[in-house]
């Protein structure tokens, strides 16, 4: 699913002359003075295009219009989709400026193949979570009690939310007879089979459990059985306006990227 963003915005900075009356005022004047040109200066310009993994999706989607705000003279384009699809895309000439993965192992493949430009950056972390039907009909409480459900839904084996998914079952020593198992092409697919009412159960993202609401119930697992998924993000070789990537990377990373992200509720990097 592309996202594309292509508002503009315009910002009058209204200069005004205070006359102090003591000495410490001019401190004051030349705070204010770097503060609006902090938050005036626009030096992103012209389009980009973000590959992201599909668990960024509501946090990237407020994090593109933030930075647009902020850079009028900027589109974002967003494309998502599992992060192995994305690579894949990417290894195979499909046009995108920068790729944010929901592991390392995929932004690896296209460090290998000198497809990134620079060293990728590590920007955020999550955690799974099993959820359930709302009220949770079927008493689930722990990841042992999946292996007995009719239907679990779990991210295909090849994407990270699925290899995440093996390691913690793997970890707990549960396994789900494959009969009972629906594979998601994503986290969005595997979340949707929940809240579509195809699936008891699946294990997803804490990200995308928040950002499903009462459509489904939460059944925390606990750190020690958990596995920490790390986001690394960073503009490709091939893309046509680096500039304006390195920028939108710059603002995924700085406090207010951070904010965002962490309001849906990523974790930061280590």
């Amino acid at each position: 699913m592309r996202k594309v963003f292509k508002t503009g915005f315009l910002f009058v900075v209204v200069a005004g002359l205070v006359l102090a009356a003591c000495g410490g005022d001019d401190d004051d004047d030349s705070n204010a003075e770097s503060d609006a040109t902090t938050t005036t200066v626009a030096g992103a310009t012209g389009a980009i295009t973000v590959s992201a993994a599909a668990s960024l999706t509501e946090a990237f989607t407020e994090i593109g219009t933030d930075f647009q705000k902020a850079n009028p003279d900027a589109t974002v384009t967003f494309n998502f989709g599992s992060s192995g699809a994305l690579a894949t895309q990417i290894q195979e000439g499909a046009p995108a400026d920068t790729f944010a993965s929901a592991d390392e192992a995929n932004m690896d493949k296209l460090t290998s193949a000198n497809l990134v430009d620079g060293e990728p950056v590590v920007f955020a972390t999550n955690k799974l979570v099993i959820v359930t039907k709302p009220d949770n009909p079927k008493d689930v409480k722990t990841l042992a009690d999946l292996a007995d459900l009719p239907v679990v839904s779990l991210c295909a084996d090849t994407v990270p939310c699925g290899k995440y998914a093996a390691q913690i079952l793997s970890t707990a020593g549960v396994t789900i007879p494959e009969s009972n198992v629906t594979r998601g092409q994503d986290v969005k697919a595997t979340l949707a089979a929940v809240t579509t009412g195809d699936a008891d159960a699946a294990i997803v993202y804490v990200t995308d459990a928040m950002s499903a609401g009462g459509a489904v119930e939460a059944v925390t697992i606990p750190d020690a059985q958990n596995a920490s998924a790390t986001y690394p993000i960073a503009t490709l070789t091939a893309s046509t306006n680096k500039e304006t990537s390195n920028a939108f990377i710059d603002y995924v990373t700085s406090s207010a990227g951070q904010a965002t992200l962490s309001s849906f509720g990523f974790l930061p990097a280590p």
